[in-house]
């Protein structure tokens, strides 16, 4: 509906003349940003890609790309334009589903068709709770989600390395009713990268290992030559190395081959650079992968050996594993998907013989299955410095680079700061697998969650619990 307003012109002393004023036109910035919620909120997905692709300069966040993000979020309101002009606008929106209140930015450009350079949003923080109210604001947002059937997992908070909240909800089997309970296995996804970087530290402490040096230093007989030349272990690391992905057709070619770290690097080691290393940040896979292999010719040690020895048993945890697809895992959740579908259906089989997509084996990129309390045991292991020194644990978690959207990236591990908070640690996702580590040292606090469906669930609930966590010297009992 369109408001016509009127303004009143005194014309003699006793005498008005009303004439109707049309609203004053949008400025381009609002019309795109009123054009992305439109095309965000649409039935049609491919209809809102083809928007991204026609009125974007740059693609928006990863998140914004993701059906599974807006299934989740189911849309969003526009509450306030807090700022506007020609060129760029400031509005507050509220989820729909979660009725979080964000922020987004969107600035355009200044020719038309006035396409979106910039579209950026951020969560507006909600208020510091104190620990009893923050255990029963979880439980009651966790259930309202998984009354929705956004969330199926397990959720813990612990509190100076004990939990003080550890649930579990969901079924681990849609199709014979078992529940998920707290000892449940989950895939865990690129969270594994932080595994890596300890292990690469560990040997940097030791003197066996130098975060300045090439590849070629420690794997001399590196396909590519120029590659093995420039790019460093910082750059491995930090994922400004320029090596490229190696998720897409190559590899579900050629998956049944790929056993081993040495195989990937065969199958992918003779591609040229991405970019100049260290000149950007780009999300690497294979970086890590290099990185595996880098630890097996170091320490002599196979790469699940090394993590075993040096990392899982010293920390105390049991239940991880990598395992091979096709490989009996017995307490481990079956993993749900809605790519392909609007349903959910079994994105792989936890049964010998049925194959699935991307590597046969978790490797150093990520792919172990684990149980939440190991994700607490290996926190707590990380700040007792039973992992690293001090020194070495501090360079490990403290933001190195920043990222595209706004944060930092350590060494195998995400550095941010929410709502006044730093905290440090690692999330992953696949299709039917997503977690999330928020280790958030000056208060005491972990969070950990693990979900057998897309992302970003588990990512919600702990963004949920992370923004509300007591500040520091904040006593728990008030």
């Amino acid at each position: 509906m369109v408001v016509t307003k009127f303004a009143c012109v005194p014309v003699v002393a006793a005498a008005l003349i009303c004439v109707a004023q049309a609203p004053a036109p949008k400025s381009p910035a609002t019309l795109q940003l009123q054009n992305w919620l439109a095309a965000f909120d649409g039935a049609d997905w491919q209809a809102y890609l083809a928007f991204v692709q026609k009125n974007f300069v740059t693609e928006p966040e990863r998140m914004l790309r993701s059906p599974a993000f807006r299934d989740m979020a189911k849309g969003f309101d526009l509450k306030e334009i807090e700022t506007e002009s020609p060129l760029r606008v400031t509005a507050v929106m509220e989820e729909r589903a979660t009725h979080q209140m964000v922020r987004i930015v969107v600035q355009v450009e200044a020719t038309e068709p006035n396409r979106i350079l910039q579209l950026q949003m951020q969560p507006i923080p909600p208020a510091h709770l104190a620990e009893k109210q923050l255990v029963i604001d979880t439980r009651e947002f966790v259930q309202r989600m998984v009354a929705e059937d956004k969330f199926s997992g397990v959720v813990l908070i612990g509190a100076n390395g004990e939990p003080i909240f550890r649930q579990a909800y969901g079924l681990a089997d849609r199709e014979h009713g078992v529940p998920n309970t707290v000892d449940t296995r989950f895939g865990t996804a690129s969270m594994g990268k932080m595994f890596t970087a300890v292990a690469a530290l560990q040997l940097v402490q030791a003197g066996k290992l130098k975060l300045s040096e090439p590849i070629r230093n420690y794997l001399p007989d590196y396909p590519n030559k120029d590659v093995a030349s420039k790019v460093t272990i910082h750059q491995l690391l930090t994922h400004t190395g320029g090596t490229g992905d190696m998720f897409g057709p190559e590899l579900d070619k050629h998956r049944l081959e790929l056993r081993t770290h040495d195989d990937y690097i065969h199958l992918f080691g003779s591609r040229p650079l991405t970019f100049e290393p260290g000149s950007r940040w780009e999300y690497s896979n294979y970086g890590f992968v290099i990185l595996g292999a880098i630890i097996e010719r170091v320490s002599g040690e196979n790469y699940y050996d090394y993590l075993r020895n040096h990392i899982f048993d010293p920390a105390g945890m049991r239940s991880i594993r990598f395992p091979s697809e096709g490989e009996p895992e017995p307490g481990r959740s079956v993993e749900y998907t809605k790519q392909g579908g609007n349903t959910w259906h079994a994105a792989r089989s936890n049964a010998v013989g049925t194959a699935g997509s991307g590597p046969i084996r978790g490797m150093a990129a990520g792919g172990a299955s684990t149980a939440i309390d190991d994700l607490l045991r290996f926190a707590n292991a990380l700040q007792e410095h039973k992992l690293l020194d001090a020194h070495y644990t501090e360079l490990l978690t403290t933001g190195q680079v920043s990222t595209p959207n706004g944060g930092h990236y350590a060494y195998g591990f995400q550095d941010a700061v929410m709502n006044g908070l730093r905290c440090f640690g690692h999330s992953g996702g696949s299709p039917g697998v997503n977690g999330d580590l928020e280790i958030c040292p000056a208060t005491g606090y972990t969070v950990a969650v693990l979900a057998n469906i897309d992302p970003f669930a588990a990512q919600i609930v702990s963004s949920f619990i992370v923004n509300r966590l007591p500040e520091p010297g904040v006593r728990s009992d008030r």
